[in-house]
């Protein structure tokens, strides 16, 4: 699923490309996937991209007013766990609407811009990638309900302690709530524990003052280190810049870079997280199955 630091990349890509440019075709092969019905996407039409921000896993295509309506339209699309962004610049003989989308496919929508094209595609026969067409990002339902990000200025350590402290939750789950953290899933979750130094079910209300700190600063580390190595980069490449970033993540029986132990896994249902034994717990090795507890 991508995370923060490849959406900033993406945003950031989109806009450079982008910026000014009048949408002239929208296609929605998968009608599941939009999420809202006034206003009509078709209303998106014709009028010029302003600006692509984020919130959280959320990208946000801001479009200016258009002849008809003074007021600015965003199309907000969360990938969810398979889904991602193909972005072109067809032939100059060839629409950049390109052939009409069949349902069931690969590509859920189609943007089609004066000089380029968007195609959002998801992967796999669970569909769950999300396109809203709104007035106020706030009207969407995951977005009023994040937590506060992660790379604001207003998100200090004593913000990240007061999330930390009223619950007894294992910190893994909540560094990927959304709701807690903003932007933040599986994979650099993995990341910032092991730099961390801290188990991923360690109970998030047990951490010292300390710990903390640890923790808060690791999550500023990892998240600049990755969105530093997005910087520049293309909408394809970014993946891959994801992968070959990771220290413990998707390193299940590879060496820790940090003391050579052999990186471990816990799978679950739909996921799986990864960990070393020696950096985390002390040597001890988690139990694989949902309600882990240190193996005695």
């Amino acid at each position: 699923m991508p995370e923060l630091p490849e959406l900033v990349g993406l945003s950031t890509f989109l806009d450079t490309e982008l910026h000014g440019v009048v949408l002239e075709s929208l296609q929605i092969a998968s009608f599941t996937a939009l999420k809202t019905a006034s206003p009509a996407s078709d209303e998106l039409l014709g009028r010029a991209l302003q600006g692509v921000g984020r919130q959280g896993k959320f990208v946000d295509l801001r479009f200016g007013p258009s002849t008809t309506d003074d007021g600015e339209l965003h199309l907000i699309f969360h990938l969810a766990k398979a889904g991602w962004l193909r972005f072109s610049r067809p032939d100059p003989a060839e629409s950049a609407s390109g052939k009409p989308l069949k349902p069931g496919g690969y590509i859920t929508a189609r943007l089609g811009f004066e000089s380029a094209r968007i195609d959002l595609t998801e992967a796999g026969t669970r569909k769950s990638l999300a396109i809203y067409v709104v007035r106020n990002p706030s009207d969407i339902p995951g977005i009023a309900t994040l937590g506060p990000d992660p790379l604001a200025e207003d998100f200090t350590v004593e913000t990240l302690a007061a999330i930390l402290a009223p619950k007894r939750a294992q910190i893994k789950g909540v560094l990927r709530d959304q709701r807690m953290i903003a932007g933040i899933g599986n994979a650099y979750s993995d990341e910032i524990l092991h730099l961390a130094r801290l188990s991923p079910f360690a109970p998030s209300n047990s951490l010292s003052e300390e710990q903390i700190g640890v923790l808060f600063q690791s999550i500023k580390s990892i998240l600049a280190e990755a969105i530093a190595s997005t910087s520049g980069k293309p909408a394809a490449e970014l993946k891959d810049a994801k992968r070959s970033g990771m220290r413990v993540h998707a390193r299940t029986g590879e060496a820790c870079p940090v003391c050579g132990d052999t990186i471990r896994e816990v799978a679950f249902a739909d996921r799986s997280l990864q960990y070393c034994p020696s950096c985390q717990t002390g040597g001890k090795l988690l139990a694989d199955r949902r309600m882990s507890r240190l193996l005695k």
